[in-house]
């Protein structure tokens, strides 16, 4: 199977495995991470997931060029939204979702890791939209998130070279949050991932979706967003327990009800 997943406590670890492929995504393996994430997005027993690539060459290299080369544009387009959907269900998934970025992270692999909440890298990661080297700009949202989190004066200057960005360079321009050797890259972002899984995960899947949302609109509907999440938070037994718990000086214990 090109997607594995395994789950330890409240955590779940998905990885592309086809190392042969430099764990470039199909047909196949896109719609297996689709229907994965469209599972995970409504287990509730998972507070937190992880993203990364089997290996240590790649965590997605990009799409499969094999399978793209001879495709007819109606195909290209049934092709560019399959990929979208993925990286949409990556964004929509309301838990947190980390990349460990493993290796190469280019193209459509690139496009998955800006799906993601957080992006750790580690110090042999090469990250970048080279399409246009392939003649084709980026087709599973590189235009539209980029911009969002490098800006767009660089990112219009990544997509129109196609030049690749290593490790440092990538957390130097917000690209990633973190960079580590690769021994320690899963080991810190399965502690990041703990972390996140000890709050309150009704509380954090609100957060999430006000980030998300409020991106969108302006400042004042953000707020607005922000408003109606943090009251809607005041109708779950988390937010009982957790404000009892900080009076009462002990660890809260949140079940996400």
């Amino acid at each position: 199977m090109p997607i594995q997943v395994a789950q330890e406590d409240r955590v779940a670890l998905v990885t592309v495995d086809r190392p042969e492929r430099l764990n470039a995504l199909n047909t196949q393996s896109l719609q297996e991470l689709l229907a994965t994430f469209e599972r995970l997005a409504s287990d509730s027993s998972v507070r937190a997931i992880i993203v990364t690539g089997a290996g240590d060459r790649a965590f997605i290299a990009g799409a499969d060029i094999a399978e793209m080369k001879d495709k007819s544009p109606s195909e290209a387009l049934a092709f560019a939204r399959l990929g979208q959907a993925v990286c949409s269900a990556i964004e929509a998934a309301p838990q947190p979702v980390i990349a460990a970025i493993n290796g190469y992270a280019l193209g459509g692999g690139c496009e998955i890791a800006l799906a993601c909440d957080i992006r750790l890298a580690s110090e042999t990661a090469v990250l970048g939209q080279p399409e246009v080297a392939l003649g084709v700009p980026p087709g599973w949202g590189g235009t539209q998130r980029l911009p969002r989190v490098i800006g767009p004066g660089l990112a219009r200057e990544l997509i129109y070279t196609g030049r690749r960005v290593r490790a440092e360079e990538a957390l130097r321009i917000g690209l990633v949050n973190a960079v580590y050797p690769p021994a320690e890259l899963l080991e810190r972002a399965r502690a990041l991932a703990a972390e996140i899984a000890r709050n309150a995960p009704l509380a954090v899947r609100l957060s999430k979706e006000a980030i998300r949302r409020g991106l969108d609109v302006d400042l004042a509907a953000g707020l607005a967003l922000e408003a109606q999440a943090f009251a809607l938070a005041f109708s779950t037994a988390d937010q009982r327990e957790g404000m009892s718990a900080f009076l009462e000086k002990r660890s809260p214990e949140f079940r996400g009800a």
